[in-house]
């Protein structure tokens, strides 16, 4: 084959030897703080960050320590405050300069670093260029467009986890007035794996810890995720559970430096003497998919142990009072257990027996555990049943609703499971719709709404005509990039209600219009006053967030108030006045009090320095189940994690691949082009690869390829100019970054039970990269 072609010298890979946090983080927080053109008034800021009185951090949802710190962010939260609080614009005259043809050519670090959107912007199709359009103008378009829709159903009313809960609730209320439960969200993309297993195990679809848990746990068992780029704040407790004794046991197909070691930014003589901690005892490296068969061998192994403990009359090793008072199904469950072929977890989960039964041992050790997972549990095919496994685990023990122990799904965006509270759900329980029944005069719908998946292939198929966007990239955050941009194309009207220009404002129905919103670090000024708006973590702790910097337009509107302008226009003020309850957001919490029971008094309880706890049903050994139990939920094995779409004899696949973050990112907004953990410079289409597979498969380190995605429907998944980087991955595993690798998903590829896309395990060939000129001159001998 041809000689692929190099990457360029601008761009560098440099293993990275430090520890994770430390003098690195202090420079990146002193970057991007600098970088922001707000500097004086961004230290102020910073300082507000998850402090009483002041706002929810806008980046991830890992919950607060409850001690009085000065300081409460961590690198990858300032450089979400300092992207967010900018003094960049996009404004009328930005539009005017670039045509959104122009724009499109652009990367997607370029379209977020030129600022905050402005001001309510239409897209004119003459010109193809965005021009301004006045707030009522904008809200009266889009009533316009929803009442002339034949059935509600043909619009999409999507999520993203920034939005508040007081946005959250006036968004579905809005949405199930109109008539749909059409309710993608991002989500779906993310822990909806982790719902939909703990509702069919344990009844509550949330995790059971507090933040308190970790100082107390014996041992914590980290699957799946990779805090030190993704949740920073995670690596405090982890490191101080090692410190005193505890085990942190992680399980990871690569080595993530937050789960190595860590250099406390806030510790003074730490830094000054460029010393660090460890943040594990054991470290394990699973196959891609092969945590399930890792659980069923710890579990396997437990069995045994269980047994030899009955002959021999010594202490169980289950807690069999708990089995028996909290929980049905065991019976079959070990049945499942034992009919599992040893060889079969041990050639599926890509580790030794040795290494499983070392886990086991760890987790029997244990009075009380915490298993944590996040995305890379949750986005394969068998995630429901995994995490199905991860609960089974627990309750082998009685690890369900005591303190230090329990089940923890590590949530991404601030304010995603809030939202999912506040029904931000295509299938919400029918005791949330039969409360809103109740409360408000007008029937709900029943019909179960569009997931994302669903409602990107309605909106391919004509079914949608309308896609609304509260927050997010939806264009590069879905699966099948090119078809997602093709489902966006094909609506009548995009609404995009954001802060920053993105990719999704560029992807546009026949008529666009991009509706400026505040952010969390605004100061949000309604008729009676500033408003403060709240969020719920990965704890089900509420806060309160107060803005502090001026908005730099008094064109943005708040989240609230938009989407009651756009409920305004459209129901008029059926079945409330939309416009007097964004006067004052407590009459909104006074609607969700009345609606949520857990949210009884939310005003008056709202005054808690911190917050305060939802509280978890699970928790406290009250199953919301139909028997009132927990349950043990018996899956076999996959035979085969590969899907057969992706399976053919005449073509196997080269690599198994997943997608992940930088760690100049989140979720899709890219704070730069660097990956320091992991080496990378200037670059973010790269692939790492073991370096026997580079040699197995004919390439070299720094070539540069096109990547196939392998799935059998005659649709060409295909990304071009990725360099390979050879990296300590799993041998036949590879990794790259999203959105960049997000084509390479198939729409049809997604979780069994929960369609979530199965972004940890793509199957990829590795073409050599054919440059622009040889293309041009194959397709003219064609």
């Amino acid at each position: 084959m041809s000689r692929p072609t190099r990457f360029q010298p601008a761009a560098r890979y440099q293993p990275y030897e430090g520890p994770a946090g430390g003098w690195g983080a202090l420079r990146s927080v002193a970057q991007s703080w600098l970088d922001s053109g707000n500097a004086l008034k961004n230290i102020r800021t910073l300082l507000k960050t998850n402090q009483n009185g002041g706002f929810d951090c806008p980046g991830c949802a890992w919950g607060d320590s409850p001690h009085d710190d000065r300081v409460k962010f961590c690198e990858n939260g300032a450089k979400a405050v300092n992207w967010e609080a900018t003094k960049r614009r996009v404004d009328a005259q930005f539009f005017a300069r670039y045509s959104v043809s122009q724009l499109s050519e652009q990367s997607d670090y370029w379209l977020e670093y030129q600022g905050r959107l402005t001001q309510p912007m239409r897209y004119d199709e003459a010109t193809d260029h965005y021009v301004p359009i006045d707030w009522d103008d904008a809200l009266a378009m889009i009533g316009a467009h929803l009442q002339k829709l034949p059935s509600p159903h043909q619009a999409e009313f999507y999520t993203s986890g920034r939005a508040s809960n007081e946005a959250a609730f006036l968004y579905q209320l809005f949405g199930r007035a109109f008539g749909t439960n059409n309710f993608p969200d991002c989500s779906n993309m993310c822990h909806e794996a982790s719902g939909v297993a703990l509702v069919g195990s344990i009844g509550v679809g949330k995790g059971t810890v507090t933040f308190d848990d970790f100082a107390v746990s014996d041992a914590i068992f980290v699957l799946g995720q990779n805090p030190g780029t993704n949740h920073p704040r995670m690596l405090e407790p982890l490191r101080e559970a090692v410190e005193r004794g505890a085990q942190v046991v992680c399980f990871n197909p690569l080595k993530e430096r937050g789960l190595e070691r860590f250099q406390h930014p806030q510790k003074p003589l730490e830094m000054l003497g460029n010393q660090d901690a460890p943040t594990n005892t054991a470290y394990f490296r699973p196959n891609l998919g092969g945590d399930m068969a890792a659980l069923r061998g710890m579990a396997k192994f437990l069995l045994q142990w269980e047994r030899e403990a009955q002959q021999q009359g010594s202490a169980a090793i289950f807690d069999h009072a708990f089995i028996a008072e909290h929980t049905r199904g065991i019976d079959e469950y070990l049945n499942e257990v034992e009919t599992t072929p040893w060889a079969l977890i041990e050639q599926q989960s890509g580790l030794s027996l040795d290494e499983i039964e070392q886990a086991a041992r760890m987790y029997r050790r244990a009075d009380r555990t915490i298993i944590c997972w996040a995305m890379g549990i949750t986005q394969h095919h068998h995630s429901v049943a995994t995490i199905q496994e991860i609960a089974n685990l627990l309750m082998l023990r009685g690890n369900l609703g005591k303190p230090g122990a329990g089940a923890c799904p590590v949530r991404g965006h601030s304010n995603v499971q809030g939202d999912r509270t506040m029904g931000i759900n295509e299938r919400p329980p029918q005791s949330f719709l039969d409360a809103l029944e109740q409360r408000f005069p007008f029937k709900v719908p029943r019909e179960h709404g569009h997931n994302t998946v669903e409602a990107i292939n309605a909106m391919l198929a004509g079914q949608t005509k309308i896609f609304i966007g509260l927050g997010g990239n939806f264009a590069q955050a879905t699966p099948d990039s090119p078809r997602t941009h093709d489902a966006l194309r094909n609506c009548e009207l995009t609404v995009q209600i954001s802060t920053k220009l993105n990719r999704s404002h560029l992807t546009i129905g026949k008529q666009a219009l991009i509706l400026p919103c505040l952010g969390r670090t605004d100061i949000d000024l309604q008729a009676t006053g500033p408003q403060a708006v709240t969020v719920e973590d990965s704890f089900s702790m509420v806060h309160a967030s107060w803005g502090q910097l001026q908005p730099l337009s008094v064109q943005m509107r708040s989240e609230p108030a938009i989407i009651a302008g756009i409920a305004a226009a459209t129901l008029g003020k059926r079945p409330v006045d939309w416009l007097w309850l964004v006067e004052d957001y407590e009459r909104i919490r006074d609607l969700i009090e009345t609606t949520i029971p857990e949210f009884a008094d939310f005003n008056t309880r709202l005054q808690q320095p911190g917050g305060f706890y939802l509280g978890n049903a699970a928790a406290r050994r009250t199953w919301n189940t139909a028997s009132g139990h927990a349950h043990f939920r018996s899956h076999p094995l996959p035979l085969n994690l590969l899907p057969e779409q992706a399976s053919r004899a005449d073509n196997v696949p080269d690599l198994i691949l997943q997608t992940l973050r930088s760690h100049d990112q989140y979720n899709t907004s890219l704070y730069g082009l660097n990956d320091r953990y992991r080496g990378v410079k200037g670059m973010r289409k790269v692939l790492f690869v073991n370096p026997s597979d580079l040699e197995r498969l004919g390439f070299e380190n720094g070539d540069v390829v096109d990547l196939l995605s392998l799935w059998n429907d005659g649709i060409e998944r295909k990304v071009r100019g990725f360099t390979l980087l050879a990296y300590d991955t799993p041998a036949g595993q590879a990794a790259a970054y999203y959105p960049e690798a997000n084509p390479l998903v198939p729409l049809e590829s997604f979780g069994e039970g929960s369609h979530t896309p199965t972004s940890k395990f793509i199957a990829i060939k590795i073409l050599p990269t054919i440059d622009d000129e040889t293309r041009r001159g194959l397709i003219a001998s064609e």
